[in-house]
């Protein structure tokens, strides 16, 4: 399986974190420690594979 480095989801694109977990447990995670670091973050589900993808959310706000 080869899997994408970037993923469109909802019109966001995603990036893959280069891992893959075995269960939705380990991805669970994964993902939370991300969300507290910022990021929005999807699991994605491929041949019983658990994969997370997440982007930065922007937090800096055009200046003056």
């Amino acid at each position: 399986m080869t899997i994408p480095l970037a993923k469109k989801i909802s019109g966001k694109k995603f990036m893959w974190d280069g891992a893959v977990y075995e269960d939705e447990a380990q991805a669970r995670q994964v993902m939370e420690n991300y969300a507290k670091d910022g990021f929005e973050v999807q699991e994605i589900v491929e041949e019983g594979q658990h994969l997370v993808y997440s982007r930065r959310v922007a937090t800096v706000q055009s200046g003056e």
